[in-house]
């Protein structure tokens, strides 16, 4: 132990963390476009804080962005396309949404990934209830990795960087194999960290489309030509720039903001809550 540092421990990396390490080697594109917005959520959050005043139900509010995130990819699948080599794209048709969730491991709680398949063609309180699952069932061995690739992750350097090397061109000839693992675009949600603090949140993606839901404030908005206190989401949109150019990307993006801030979905969410209710008091 030096003595100029002071008193310090040695804790070993976990598998998961190795594994993860390996694999942001893999997702970083150098050529990314970043959008960072402020979007008003005040609708969203109102029908949650509604919902669960009627029915107990807390709501995942990261569903909310992930069920309008698939929504608007239907409408434009051109932003979930993949270099193929170096001639070629590949769009997928439906949209996969890609996610990392807490599962439990015996008393404790580790991040697995999981996707949210056809997610354009579910409802907010499905993509909640998929969410919901997941949570609290047991989190399998493999976090939802392959166990092959999970198993190469966690080979030792200097067979690890090797094998990143030798994936990294795999998967740049066929975008199908991250695709499966990862979904067709990806979200993670880091404002739950900042409390009632605005903020947004920066992160690699392998996905061609990415968002991070960041931190959630009120702030004095114009609506209608009134100034009225909303909540405000700071959200960050990443798109991969070898395969969407600027002008396509913001008409992505409106049309994105569009749909969260109008609460797209939410009233067929109510509407179809009230018709599952009359069937249970029928029952």
């Amino acid at each position: 132990m030096n003595e100029k540092t002071g008193p310090y421990h040695v804790i070993a990396l976990t598998p998961g963390r190795r594994v993860w390490l390996n694999t942001l080697d893999l997702s970083w594109s150098p050529h990314c476009i970043y959008g960072l917005l402020e979007v008003d959520v005040t609708v969203a959050r109102q029908f949650i804080a509604d919902h669960k005043a009627r029915t107990g139900e807390a709501l995942s509010f990261t569903g909310y962005p992930a069920f309008c995130l698939a929504r608007a990819v239907d409408e434009d699948k051109s932003v979930q396309a993949y270099l193929k080599g170096r001639k070629q794209l590949i769009v997928f048709d439906e949209v996969n949404v890609g996610m990392m969730i807490e599962g439990k491991v015996g008393d404790k709680r580790a991040l697995m990934g999981h996707v949210i398949r056809s997610a354009n063609r579910k409802t907010f309180q499905e993509i909640h209830e998929e969410i919901r699952a997941v949570q609290s069932t047991p989190a399998p061995s493999n976090r939802g990795m392959p166990p092959w690739y999970r198993s190469l992750m966690l080979l030792p350097w200097p067979l690890s960087k090797l094998i990143k090397a030798s994936l990294a061109t795999i998967m740049r000839r066929d975008p199908t194999i991250p695709v499966a693992m990862a979904g067709t675009v990806g979200i993670t949600s880091v404002g739950m960290f900042g409390g009632n603090h605005g903020g947004w949140g920066l992160t690699s993606t392998g996905n061609s489309l990415g968002l991070v839901v960041g931190g959630i404030a009120w702030k004095p908005a114009v609506v209608e030509g009134r100034v009225e206190p909303r909540e405000i989401l700071n959200l960050t949109v990443l798109f991969d720039h070898n395969v969407i150019d600027g002008a396509p990307a913001t008409r992505f993006t409106r049309r994105l903001v569009d749909l969260i801030e109008s609460g797209y979905g939410l009233s067929e969410e109510q509407n179809q809550c009230a018709g599952h209710a009359r069937e249970d008091e029928r029952v």
